[in-house]
């Protein structure tokens, strides 16, 4: 009997621990066998579904098109009648598939989730180069195709909401240029960026899908293939250009890596540290001679760089493995996921080599040369055109893979692959689940900028009010491991956590000061207790 009492007294006091992540464990999970495409492009919309698309040019893809449609394009060069869907929509919470209608080509096109929380998508191939397309957030909701609504053929291109509301969308294949979405005008035009003439090689094409983000004075730090810019877009003016990445080696497509904007603090209602961290990619040459059957390793490094710094400086560091094609995701509790890829050659068709399965998080508050730890590793390869987004429950969805010009299933090295899986970090492990922190329905859902903001959560352990934080993430479009339009805020006012009830508290935060800091929109908002995050709600700011 005593030793019953002191077994139950010690899972009583196990149990209401802080849940240990050093010893906690990452795991993957299979969610769909096939989604019917494979996951080129990603994005979360505000009402838990996922837009999921791939190109229309390859032929029929897995999955027909709902209610008997077909797609009927002239110009499409395999197929001129087409009654299978090129996009689809992943419901998260009934992990439900909807078939999409997509008319013209979207092939290596960009987007941004827009302040009413559609998703507007810009560009793509062949006849779609030119097209905007939108879907709204909605149960019954379709693409809708708006022609010729782009000054400039936009192929490899990259968007980023603004303050205003409005969408930049920056280069592009052979597009020295930016414009904007939606136009003031009918004859508003593009603007000249020669820094992305300066980045490119012609032959190359080796700076497409630049690194974009807007910073907390309202710039834009750009960049492209080994350099970066501070571009005041309203002015068309480069106010700063950035030092060199060491080493000089390429970091776009085709040598692609990946980039964030790494988690910004509020204090007093600024931001004063702004950080870019630009990782993975491959050295020169490296796509030339993946050309010619010799895959080069990928580049190991990653550079930091204190964008806010009167004299910024890039500092290196070194991650466990070689990775190119990698995606990088901002977790909830301000860690950064790395994720997919090959350790060998690069982007392109067959170029790649030696799929990295093991993702690997990284952490900004560490000191240098412990910031790295390498997570359980899928049984997937995640090649070229592979994606991963944060969800609202803290899970990474993971998606794509596809190598090839058409679909191929047999008799190569990487399948295209239309399984659809979730990478949980450790803070969802069963042992950390149970104690995470859960917000409440009578939490504030939409503020404006500088409004003190209420949110209420339960936890079964007790809270201190030094280890609780808000945060706040923007949900990105996601392709060709960039992310676009991801960032992730610290809200002030996390100490000021106090109980209101039996396991209840409530916690008074100081929203972002401005626009530049967090464009008008919807986000996910969480509340992390002792490094565990709650499941995020949806919040709107504006």
């Amino acid at each position: 009997m005593a030793s019953t009492l002191i077994i139950f007294l010690l899972y009583l006091l196990v149990a209401t621990q802080p849940c240990p992540l050093a010893t906690a464990n990452s795991t993957w999970a299979v969610l769909k066998e096939s989604i019917g495409i494979t996951a080129m492009h990603m994005q979360l919309l505000p009402n838990d579904r996922v837009v999921i698309y791939d190109r229309t040019d390859f032929g029929e893809s897995n999955i027909r098109l709902a209610d008997g449609k077909c797609r009927e394009d002239p110009h499409d060069y395999v197929l001129k009648k087409d009654c299978t869907a090129h996009s689809v929509e992943y419901d998260v919470l009934t992990e439900s598939i909807r078939p999409l209608m997509v008319q013209t080509d979207i092939w290596c096109s960009s987007g941004a989730l827009m302040p009413d929380g559609s998703l507007i998508q810009t560009g793509g191939f062949n006849d779609g180069d030119h097209v905007v397309r939108v879907i709204k957030s909605c149960d019954t909701c379709d693409w809708k195709e708006i022609g010729s609504a782009l000054v400039k053929r936009r192929w490899y291109s990259t968007n980023h909401i603004l303050p205003g509301g409005r969408q930049i969308i920056i280069g592009g294949r052979r597009q020295y240029n930016y414009e904007f979405y939606p136009k003031m005008a009918t004859s508003e035009k593009a603007y000249s960026l020669p820094f992305l003439v300066q980045t490119n090689d012609p032959k190359l094409e080796n700076n497409l899908y630049p690194f974009v983000f807007l910073i907390p004075d309202g710039k834009l730090f750009v960049f492209a293939n080994n350099r970066a810019i501070l571009l005041d877009y309203s002015r068309n003016k480069v106010l700063k250009t950035y030092p060199e990445i060491p080493g000089g080696d390429p970091r776009n497509y085709p040598s692609t890596g990946s980039a964030v904007l790494l988690p910004m603090q509020m204090v007093q209602g600024t931001v004063p540290v702004v950080e870019v961290l630009v990782c993975g990619g491959a050295p020169k040459g490296s796509f030339v001679n993946a050309q010619n059957g010799k895959f080069d390793e990928a580049l190991k490094t990653c550079g930091r760089i204190q964008v806010s710094d009167p004299d910024p400086k890039w500092v290196m560091e070194s991650m466990p493995s070689p990775r190119v094609m990698g995606d990088m995701v901002l977790l909830p509790h301000g860690e950064v996921l790395i994720i997919n890829g090959a350790s060998k050659g690069t982007a392109g068709w067959e170029y790649g080599r030696n799929p990295v399965l093991n993702p690997v998080i990284y952490k900004p508050d560490n000191l240098l040369g412990d910031r790295f730890e390498v997570q359980s590793p899928s049984y997937i390869p995640r090649m070229y055109h592979s994606t991963a987004l944060l969800l609202r429950d803290g899970r990474v969805l993971v998606g794509g893979s596809n190598p090839h010009i058409y679909y191929n299933f047999t008799n190569v090295l990487y399948p295209t692959e239309l399984r659809l899986e979730a990478f949980s970090p450790a803070y969802n492990d069963m042992n950390c689940f149970r104690l995470r922190p859960s917000i409440t329905a009578d939490s504030q859902t939409q503020f404006r900028y500088g409004d003190r903001v209420v949110i209420r959560f339960r936890s079964v352990i007790d809270v201190d009010p030094e280890s609780v934080f808000v945060t706040m993430v923007a949900p990105s479009f996601n392709t060709h491991s960039f992310s676009m339009n991801q960032r992730l805020l610290f809200l002030e006012g996390g100490d000021t956590t106090k109980a209101i009830g039996k396991e209840k508290y409530q916690v008074i935060v100081t929203a972002p000061p401005s626009a530049n800091v967090a464009p008008g929109r919807y986000y996910m908002l969480f509340v992390v207790h002792r490094q565990l995050p709650s499941e995020g709600i949806w919040v709107k700011i504006s």
